[in-house]
């Protein structure tokens, strides 16, 4: 019993109230309602259940996002109060579509592939086209389940239930004995869940398939060739990332980073160079000079660069072969000036002596 949970589902019930259904009946169909929550596996992650009234009118008792428990879709369902009149079962498969097979009403994305089912019950004939509006439903994907009590005309249910029919069409003499649909609604919702039952060797996910299961990995990992182990996947491998320069992986993710001299972009992606030469990011003495992303240094006139590359020394201008002074040369900080030995003076030329 354990065992057998009903599959996820987006389940919606469409009773007819017209005036046909005694005030006693419409409470068996309430307690046949109940009943059957009973049976299903309710949740906001698992079976999710709406519950439509109709008569001449159509009214959403509460929609598949409303309630994710039991006991509160019980107490609503105790409150629901007969519409009385016609029976516009077509209006009313119409209506499912529209108002409550939407993702605002709590329906899951196709994405999630969560069957969506209508049970409609009925004890009568529908007053309006029923034929097309059910063939447009099938054709989006939506499962009809059809239920006859009564006098309920089998050609209607027959046209509008799905494929196979004799899976999916039931009839019950009286609405007092509708009750014992509910074991043969739980053998066909029903599905042996061997994930819920851990008895799988998985390593990171279970998916429940039909009586078996298949293994699968959280994303950012792959499953080995054995299909029940996962191994981190090299989100950096080329390919597979989006970084300008430097992917970093992160378990099962990655993150981007740049070279030296280069800063991440916001878009977390591209890098721009970023200006090395701006204050209080190179360590040079004197002159700095950017060269995408990097620098290197230089110094000024009268000067050399030290062999640490950052750091400059003052130059003797009065080296040989520096100045131009014919007989003299005075050194004087970073310049120099000419002069002559006694016996000569400066020529107006500031460099040869006479």
């Amino acid at each position: 019993d354990t065992a057998c949970k009903n599959r996820p589902l987006d389940l919606v019930f469409i009773i007819d109230s017209s005036r046909s259904v005694r005030p006693e009946e419409f409470e068996k169909v309430k307690i046949f309602l109940s009943k059957m929550i009973d049976t299903l596996d309710v949740g906001e992650r698992t079976t999710r259940v709406a519950v439509m009234n109709y008569a001449s009118t159509v009214k959403v008792e509460f929609p598949l996002r409303t309630y994710f428990d039991k006991a509160s879709m019980k107490e609503a369902i105790s409150h629901i109060e007969p519409l009385s009149a016609g029976t516009m079962t077509g209006l009313a498969i119409q209506t499912a579509m529209d108002e409550v097979f939407t993702e605002e009403m709590g329906t899951r994305p196709a994405t999630f592939n969560i069957p969506k089912v209508v049970i409609v019950v009925t004890d009568g004939r529908p007053q309006d086209q029923v034929q097309d509006v059910a063939a447009s439903a099938r054709m989006a994907g939506i499962e009809i389940y059809a239920v006859g009590v009564d006098r309920a005309d089998m050609q209607s249910l027959r046209i509008m239930a799905s494929e196979p029919l004799d899976e999916h069409v039931f009839y019950v003499e009286t609405y007092g004995v509708i009750e014992k649909l509910t074991s043969k609604f739980r053998e066909t919702f029903c599905a042996v869940n061997v994930c819920a039952l851990g008895t799988h060797d998985c390593e990171q996910v279970c998916v429940s398939n039909g009586g078996s299961y298949l293994c699968d990995c959280y994303e950012g990992y792959a499953l080995n060739p054995d299909k029940r182990t996962c191994s981190a996947v090299d989100m950096c491998a080329p390919g597979r990332h989006e970084c300008d320069q430097i992917c970093v992986s992160n378990n099962g993710s990655y993150v981007c980073e740049c070279y030296e001299g280069y800063t991440l972009n916001p878009d977390k992606k591209t890098c721009s160079a970023t200006d090395m030469c701006a204050a209080g990011r190179h360590d040079c003495a004197q002159v700095c000079l950017s060269n995408d992303g990097s620098y290197s240094c230089e110094c000024f006139e009268g000067y050399t660069l030290n062999p640490d590359k950052k750091t400059c020394s003052a130059v003797d201008m009065c080296a040989p072969g520096r100045h131009d002074c014919e007989q003299v040369c005075v050194r004087d900080d970073l310049f120099y000036t000419c002069d002559c030995y006694p016996g000569y003076t400066l020529n107006p030329d500031k460099t040869t002596c006479s």
